[in-house]
This record gives structure tokens, C-alpha cells and sequence, in this order.
């Protein structure tokens, strides 16, 4: 053999390692300074890890939370992180502003995996996969804690006793299916205190949807069989349910009682009522959540459906918060873990793609649940069906945001063009009063922008009356705006170059009144007592002569009062801010002032819990006799001690004890 034809030698791994840390390290000379010191935060970090599994935290200067991950090995995770180099864009911004690490150890990589997700979740750092979307779902609660077992919506902690079946995608799908189980099981809504005081059927008995067990209309235990009925449907066993009616209506057909076979004809067809509506329902599958991911324009949606009782209980698209460069199954993994941080998993949960952790995630759903869950990526039959449904729904719901994206991009360039700005504003916060002749005045702050409404940004503000006269508008605005402000420039301070900390809440690039030019003036002078007169574009939106949209009038400092095109889009995209604005407003004024009507004067009372309260109104009947009550009087009631009893009397004879 000659040396041309001899196989080349392999490497042993020393020598390959040791040529890797060597290109590493030239190719860490040539980064840039804050990369190289980045990369130097975290290698100090390494000689104290363990090989174990764990959650790290990465932090910037300010001690904001960049990332939170978890590994199998801390130490080899880190020591990836320390090379500084051979990462992609995200990583190495995120390596560049590391500036300090955090460390938790954990017995098991799955118990890191669920660390992980609920510090996320809490921390809600800016390199991470984000939900968007975290609020709870809706239950049907069948509550087991009276005689009577009521039927109920229910979102949030379990804390009542009961069956809870969900979930459901929304609070509108739990409502019509309580509305038709009401007609096919009869049984109450109603709370139990309601329940208690009635002497006769109420109006849900006479349209036949309840079988009123508060007036003897029906046994105790008559009507428990309806519930153990309606808990059959709604634990998968529906056809049963339905064979037992029909062979009922039947029956009473054969006995000429046509007046009982009706109810149960009636209760037949809301049972099919109920099972129409909730669209496709699988046939094998009786408890599973199917996951399906799609990407596109630079945007992520997954769309999630949740089956139970063999019925499609809903579906909800989110659209997750994470970088460009991410794969889908990196983004749909982190949701995951995130999703069910909140969420009890099903026996069954299928995805439209393999994330990275299937199998730690199956682990730890099952460790959390209390029984097997299995995470699986369907290749065919049924299942596969269902993945393939969610998928085609996710992709309609990215293209009808990234639709109303590109309509909303459109919108705030002709919004930036009609008032004169740079570039169009990412951020509009408007703001508008509510009150009744100065009572219950309040304030409200919506803010919009290239996505639209920005709901979580929303703020309400309780008008101080102490600090202006009753029923004065431009004295509100000023209120608002100045705490609104002053609280910004603490929490946001803008540097020489007017520019805001990347982590700080965001500042707007542009602010609506509701007003003209003195609502105008107002916001301008308050603005400029806080040294930022120049730095925040201000205009005053003020209704037509006769109050009707479309004639609005435009104030801005330095131009003439000015109105758009009655028909243009711009001028409507404006209407729809100043609306929202007036509704959000509105409904916190009358929120303010319904529980200004209900509130008891015992309330003001320092010492005076629940509990008392409950006792004195028990002993004397209301609150205006606790307040003519004399003070041995207030010492004989039941809990009320001498001191408490002295607080009472004090508070309604101005301290003449």
C-alpha cells in the first residue's frame, strides 16, 4: 500500500478539543469589548457549578432579568455560554449584556424544567419565549358543598368543593353550555343564599330550565340523580346518557303521560344542542389539548384545542412574544412548559411539531398531575387529523393579525403625517376624565399602538378631591397627568440623548386629550413644570358643535386648530382611541360610585374587620343603629370588645366619649 492510499489518521479528541478552544479564543479576541466581557462574567462563574441539573438567570448592569434556562449539567451549559462565540445573534446580545448569574440546583432535570417555567412566567425576562396571553380558563364547576349541588362558572383557584370540567377556550362557551345543560339536567344557577330565601319557584322553573329543588318541586334525591346525570355527560359517558332519556320518553309515551315524555323530548334535543355545538368532535379521543405551531412575517401563532368528554370544548390562538431567529419547536417547547406551569395537562397532548424536551415534559406534567401524561407528535389517523385541523387554524389566525398589522402600520403612518411627527408613534397613550358634578371622579389612560389596543398598559387614576374644586376638568387632567408623568421619570429616567433604559417602562411617542385648546393648555403647562414640555408630542382631540364624530377639532401648540377628511381612516382609527378611552373611563366611574351607593359607614371604622362588622349589623339590624347606639350598648354585642366598642362610638360622636 502506498502512502497515497493509506486512510488519513483520526485525530484523538485532546488534540481536537484543544484546536477548538484555540479558534474559540481567536475568534473571542476579535469580538466585540462588551462580548468578550460578557463571556468573561460568565466563566468566572464556572469553577463554583456543579455537573448537575439546575435553573441559571442571567442579569444585566441593572439586575433586570435577561434569561432564564434550565440544564441537565450546569457546568456544561455555562462553559457553552463562556466561549462567547459560535452562538447566533440573540444569544450573543444576550451574552454581551450578562453582567452577573444566579444559580438554583435541582434533584432532577424535570424538576428544573418546571422552575424554569414558572420563573419565566413570573420574571417575564426579555431574551426568553413569552406568553402573551397568560389569563386562566373557565371551568363548569358542579359545586358538591350544598344539598342541592348548583351549577356554576368558575375561573380561577379550586377552592370550593366540586367536579370542575374544562377547560373551555372562553368564558362565552362556558355560558352556552351551562345555558343548554340547564335545559337538559334542570338543575339550579342560582346562589345559595338566593336559594335559600325562595318561598316559590322562580322564573328558570317556569321556561323549564330548573327543576326548582329550593321549594320541593322535586326530592333532594331526585334531583341528585339529575346531577349525577349531567356529570355523566360531561365525563365522556353522553351516549349512555341519552339511551337512558330516550328509553324514558318511551316509556311515558306507552303510558299516555305525553306531559312527562315532552320534558324528556326537550332534554333529548339540548343534549344534541350542546353536542352540534362544539363543532368537530373526534371519535377516539376523548381527553387530549392538540398544539399547533406556524410561522411566518417574522410572527409566531400556535393554536391550541382542548377536547373533552370526546367534545371540542374550544380553541384559542396565542401569539408568543419570541426572537425572529428561534426555530417554531423552540418557541412551541417554551410555551409548553409555560402553558402548563397554570394548567392541569389531560391524559393525552398532541403536537404539531417534536420539541426538544418531549420526553422531560411528558415526565413532569406526570409528576405534577398525579398520573401518566403523554406528549406525542402524531403521524397518522384521527390524531394526526386533529393536529393537521389546529395547524390550518393557526395559519388563518397569523394571517389575519399579520393583516391587521400591515392595515395598523398603515394607520399610525397617516396618524404621524397628520400631526407633524418623525416616524409613527409605537406608542399612544390617551386620556380621559369621568365624574357627576365632581363626585366619583376618576381618570383613565388606554394606550395603543402597532399591535392595537394594549390592554395590560391600561391605568386608572382616583381623582384626589382634596386637591381641586368639584366638577373641574382641567384641574383633573393636570392631576392625572402629573402623577402620570412624575411616576414615569422615576421609573424611566431619559438620559442626555433622551433616551429611556431598554428595560424601563416605554415612554409615548404620542398623547391624545379628550379637550380643546384649555384641556390642551392644561396638559402643555403641566408637562412643562416637569421639564418635558418638548420631549412629548400633546393634542387635543375636541368634539363637533353638536357633539357627532366625524367633526372633530385637532389643537396642537404652535398650529391652527384643524380637522381631518370626514371619510378618512385616519380620522376613524382617532374616534375608535377617543372612544375606548371614554368607555374605559366611564365603566371605572360607574364601578366607583355603585360601590360608593353600597358602602357601609362601618367600613371607615379602623378595627373593624368583616367579622365584626357582621356581628354589630347582626346584634343592632343596620349601620344607622350601630351609629345612634349608645357605648354599653356597643360593649353587649357579641365580639365587640370595650376598646372596639369604644372605636365605634368615637367615629360617630366625633371622639365625645
Amino acid at each position: 500500500m502506498t502512502e497515497q492510499d493509506r486512510p488519513p489518521l483520526e485525530p484523538d479528541d485532546d488534540i481536537v478539543e484543544e484546536r477548538e478552544i484555540e479558534t474559540a479564543e481567536a475568534e473571542l479576541d476579535a469580538a466585540p469589548e462588551s462580548l468578550k466581557r460578557g463571556a468573561e462574567v460568565i466563566k468566572a462563574q464556572l469553577r463554583h457549578l456543579p455537573n448537575g441539573p439546575g435553573v441559571y438567570r442571567m442579569f444585566d448592569g441593572k439586575g433586570e432579568v435577561l434569561y432564564v434556562g434550565k440544564a441537565r449539567s450546569l457546568k456544561k451549559r455555562v462553559a457553552n455560554y463562556a466561549r462567547g462565540v459560535g452562538h447566533n445573534t440573540r444569544i450573543s446580545r444576550m451574552i454581551a449584556e450578562t453582567c452577573s448569574m444566579e444559580f438554583v440546583s435541582t434533584e432532577t432535570e424535570t424538576e428544573a424544567l418546571l422552575l424554569e417555567a414558572n420563573l419565566i412566567k413570573r420574571l417575564r425576562p426579555r431574551y426568553n419565549v413569552l406568553m402573551r396571553d397568560d389569563k386562566s380558563f373557565p371551568y363548569i364547576l358542579i359545586a358538591m358543598d350544598h344539598a342541592a349541588p348548583q351549577i356554576a362558572k368558575h375561573r380561577g383557584a379550586r377552592n370550593r368543593k366540586g367536579d370542575y370540567f374544562g377547560p373551555f377556550a372562553s368564558a362565552g362557551a362556558v355560558g352556552r353550555t351551562i345555558d343548554a345543560l340547564e335545559r337538559a339536567f334542570l338543575l339550579r344557577s342560582c346562589a345559595d343564599s338566593y336559594y335559600e330565601r325562595r318561598t316559590r319557584p322562580c322564573l328558570l322553573h317556569q321556561i323549564k330550565r330548573c327543576s326548582a329543588p329550593c321549594t320541593g318541586e322535586i326530592s333532594i334525591d331526585d334531583y341528585g340523580l339529575l346531577v349525577d346525570e349531567a356529570r355523566d355527560f360531561l365525563t365522556g359517558k353522553s351516549d349512555r346518557v341519552k339511551r337512558e332519556l330516550n328509553e324514558a320518553m318511551a316509556s311515558a309515551s306507552k303510558a299516555l303521560d305525553f306531559e312527562r315524555a315532552a320534558v324528556y323530548r326537550d332534554r333529548i334535543a339540548a343534549l344534541a344542542a350542546i353536542q352540534s355545538s362544539q363543532g368537530v368532535n373526534p371519535r377516539d379521543v376523548e381527553e387530549a389539548d392538540v398544539f399547533a405551531i406556524h410561522a411566518e412575517g417574522g410572527q409566531t401563532c400556535i393554536e391550541a384545542f382542548f377536547f373533552r368528554a370526546y367534545q371540542n370544548w374550544g380553541a384559542r390562538a396565542y401569539f408568543p412574544k419570541a426572537d425572529r431567529s428561534m426555530e417554531p419547536r423552540e418557541v412551541l417547547g417554551s410555551f409548553l412548559a409555560q402553558f402548563y406551569d397554570a394548567e392541569e395537562a389531560p391524559r393525552l397532548v398532541l403536537l404539531s411539531e417534536d420539541v426538544e424536551d418531549r420526553a422531560l415534559l411528558s415526565e413532569a406534567l406526570t409528576i405534577k398531575t398525579g398520573r401518566k401524561v403523554e406528549v406525542a407528535v402524531p403521524m397518522r389517523g384521527e390524531k394526526r387529523e386533529l393536529v393537521v385541523r389546529a395547524h390550518d387554524n393557526a395559519r388563518e389566525a397569523l394571517g389575519r393579525r399579520l393583516a391587521e398589522t400591515s392595515t395598523q402600520t398603515r394607520l399610525l403612518a397617516g396618524v404621524a403625517e397628520a400631526f407633524g411627527l418623525p416616524s409613527p408613534p409605537a406608542r399612544i397613550e390617551v386620556y380621559d376624565n369621568s365624574h357627576i358634578m365632581g363626585t366619583a371622579a376618576v381618570g383613565g389612560m388606554i394606550v395603543a399602538g402597532p399591535e392595537g389596543f394594549s390592554k395590560n398598559h391600561y391605568r386608572k387614576f382616583n381623582i384626589r378631591p382634596e386637591e381641586l374644586s368639584a366638577g373641574d376638568d382641567t384641574a383633573m387632567m393636570r392631576q392625572v397627568l402629573r402623577r402620570r408623568f412624575q411616576r414615569l421619570q422615576k421609573e424611566s429616567p431619559k438620559d442626555e440623548n433622551g433616551k429611556a433604559p431598554d428595560n424601563a417602562p416605554p415612554w409615548p411617542d404620542l398623547v391624545l386629550i379628550d379637550g380643546g385648546q384649555g384641556q390642551l393648555t392644561a396638559a402643555r403647562e403641566t408637562l412643562a413644570e416637569l421639564g418635558l414640555d418638548a420631549q412629548v408630542p400633546l393634542v387635543g382631540v375636541a368634539k363637533g358643535v353638536d357633539r357627532e364624530a366625524g367633526r372633530e377639532t385637532f389643537f396642537m401648540a404652535g398650529k391652527t386648530p384643524f380637522r381631518l377628511p370626514p371619510k378618512d381612516p385616519v380620522l376613524y382609527y382617532l374616534q375608535r382611541l377617543r372612544d375606548e378611552a371614554h368607555r374605559f373611563a366611564i365603566g371605572f366611574h360607574r364601578a366607583k360610585r355603585s360601590k360608593e351607593f353600597v358602602a357601609n359607614p362601618l367600613d371607615e371604622i379602623e378595627g373593624i374587620g368583616p367579622s365584626r362588622k357582621r356581628a354589630l349589623l347582626a346584634h343592632f339590624g343596620t349601620a344607622k343603629a350601630v351609629a345612634r347606639a349608645g357605648l354599653s350598648d356597643l360593649e353587649k354585642a357579641p365580639g365587640v370588645s370595650k376598646t372596639v366598642a369604644k372605636a365605634v362610638y368615637d367615629h360617630f360622636h366625633d371622639g365625645k366619649g
